[in-house]
């Protein structure tokens, strides 16, 4: 799988969010993605990387096989 493949995936599950995906052993099944979307407003740490979690479905066993994540609501200051 490719980080824009992740990326896309992301894209599609959390519509609006800024997504950076890196591929973190150069192998097209680590990466590491950081997300800013305004739906992780309210939400806990645990409840933002479930929502990333549902985006990449399935694949998050299969063709991905660790996704470091690091997610935030935008800055509204």
């Amino acid at each position: 799988m490719t980080t824009d493949q992740v990326k896309e995936l992301i894209e599609a599950g959390l519509p609006g969010a800024a997504v950076e995906v890196t591929d973190e052993r150069s192998t097209g099944d680590h990466f590491s993605a950081v997300i800013e979307w305004a739906g992780f407003e309210g939400l806990s740490l645990l409840e933002q990387h479930q929502a990333v979690y549902t985006a990449v479905g399935e694949h998050l066993t299969k063709e991905i096989h660790a996704l470091q994540l690091k997610t935030f609501p935008p800055n509204t200051d």
